[in-house]
């Protein structure tokens, strides 16, 4: 059993294996298991429920449809099972976060013993619970240096949606009224909210909802392989670092509140930077007086192969945005991680002036609980160095594939990996969108019991920290396989 296989509730988990991939009844026929138990309905009446009522995040109903709905019911490790009986390794921890793995009784027992406690209590000014005093001390603890005091929310956008409010107030405080804009990256994402889908540099995102915030601008990204400023790999991490400079200059500095960056880029495609590229954004943020966040929804709590992504370039950010890791997704928390400059900005605002910024969920008690749990448990078993280790390992044999004709870079930092397929890779030309090559990769991958995901034709993946060697060669493996099926027919 994986690191952290603690059983489900009165069932005998079976591994991985070709065999047990397809095992349970034929698609739409007899009953659909949850949990240990069995309901009394069959998956073809689930999926028209799920057609009928349920809008989906990124919501396509005809895509939906075409792809068969996998409807997911139980997991452990880093494995997940569907309706039909059919197992999966997820080779994306679902969304980039459950990072300790499913099937965890130590959470959901954290969990039930502090709603039979006090569940929810308000967090408002005036009003504290001790999961979120603990949990804001120990995030200060195991965060960087500089930080100092933790706000928290529901998600990830939430998180930057708190970032860019509060960079705003802290100048307003220091006299800086006009430092409102919010520097971000093409390629970025940094979640769908109003001002959140406004720092995403990813186009899709946009049109639909139409006009975006004002203030918020976007630079280039250190996306060596294809630099859209037309420089070599050597030249890319500082000319996109100087981007960021002749933009403010462009934009004013006196104008500029914030630069937003993930560490690793996730949604984008999966971008590490080269080595150079954050010291020197620190110093372009330290020369023109703009805060540097570190949107490390996905990198934070142990993704990289350290706790937060910036100690790989000994670089600390002024507020960090957190969530998904922080309780492996056992239920929704988020916030923002800030230094003492900005924490005594806040203290010093006077009685009838209160940062009039809140959410109702802010310090929830119960998710709190579950995230000091969900940390202990991170620390305990070594999962970061063991992502680490892993991650060494998954991109090792992702490399293997390099020798595919398709396989343009394989890239990666820790368990966050991504693998860009391209027609030409002498010209690095990308496949017409219409052929829909990353669609078809997934696809294929998963009818061999890998579940993975793409941005166009960029497989991403990141399992759960707990992830087995094995696992990980299967993963290699299925996904050499789906390549090849997939761009020689």
């Amino acid at each position: 059993m994986p690191p952290g296989g603690h059983g489900l509730v009165g069932r005998e988990w079976a591994p991985y294996n070709d065999q047990a991939k397809f095992a349970g009844p034929p698609h739409g026929s007899g009953p659909a298991p949850q949990g240990n138990t069995v309901i009394d309905i069959s998956v073809d009446e689930l999926i028209a429920l799920d057609q009928a009522h349920l809008i989906h995040p990124l919501h396509n109903p005809v895509g939906h449809a075409q792809a068969g709905p996998v409807i997911l019911v139980s997991g452990q490790g880093a494995i997940v099972r569907d309706a039909h009986g059919r197992e999966y390794i997820d080779g994306l921890s679902q969304l980039w976060n459950v990072n300790v793995g499913h099937g965890r009784r130590e959470l959901a027992e954290a969990a039930a013993q502090q709603m039979s406690q006090l569940a929810f209590a308000s967090n408002y000014t005036g009003q504290a619970n001790i999961p979120a005093i603990r949990l804001a001390e120990k995030l200060v603890q195991i965060s960087y240096p500089n930080l100092q005091a933790v706000f928290f929310t529901s998600g990830g956008a939430e998180s930057n949606e708190s970032a860019f409010k509060l960079a705003r107030s802290y100048w307003r405080l220091r006299g800086h009224p006009n430092k409102v804009k919010i520097i971000s990256r093409r390629w970025a994402y940094h979640g769908v909210t109003l001002g959140a889908m406004s720092a995403t540099g990813m186009s899709a995102y946009w049109p639909q909802f139409e006009p975006r915030v004002p203030g918020f601008i976007q630079v280039a990204p250190p996306y060596c392989y294809r630099c859209e400023l037309g420089r070599t790999p050597g030249n890319c991490p500082i000319d996109t670092a100087e981007d960021l400079e002749q933009t403010i200059l462009r934009e004013g500095p006196e104008t500029v509140a914030a630069f937003i960056a993930e560490p690793v880029m996730g949604a984008g495609g999966v971008i590490p930077p080269p080595p150079e590229y954050f010291p020197r954004v620190r110093e372009v943020c330290n020369r023109y007086q703009v805060l540097l966040i570190a949107d490390e929804v996905i990198t934070g709590f142990g993704r990289t192969g350290r706790m937060f992504a910036l100690h790989h370039w000994n670089v600390q950010p002024d507020i960090v945005s957190f969530a998904k890791g922080v309780t492996s997704a056992y239920i929704q928390l988020g916030g923002i991680i800030i230094s003492r400059e900005l924490a005594e900005a806040l203290r010093s605002l006077p009685p009838d002036q209160p940062w009039m910024h809140a959410y109702t969920y802010s310090g929830h008690a119960t998710a709190c609980a579950v995230g000091l749990k969900n940390i202990e448990i991170i620390e305990r078993e070594g999962l970061v160095e063991r992502a680490a280790e892993m991650g060494a390992r998954l991109l090792a044999g992702l490399r293997t594939l390099e020798s595919l004709p398709a396989v343009g870079e394989v890239r990666g930092l820790g368990l966050m990996c991504g693998v860009e397929l391209v027609r030409d890779r002498a010209t690095r030309e990308a496949y017409p969108t219409a052929s829909q090559i990353g669609a078809r990769v997934i696809a294929a991958a998963r009818q061999r019991g890998v579940l993975f995901r793409n941005r166009g034709d960029v497989i991403m993946m990141a399992p759960p920290l707990v992830i087995t060697a094995e696992q990980i060669d299967r993963m290699v493996n299925v996904l050499g396989e789906a390549i090849r099926e997939v761009t020689t027919t």
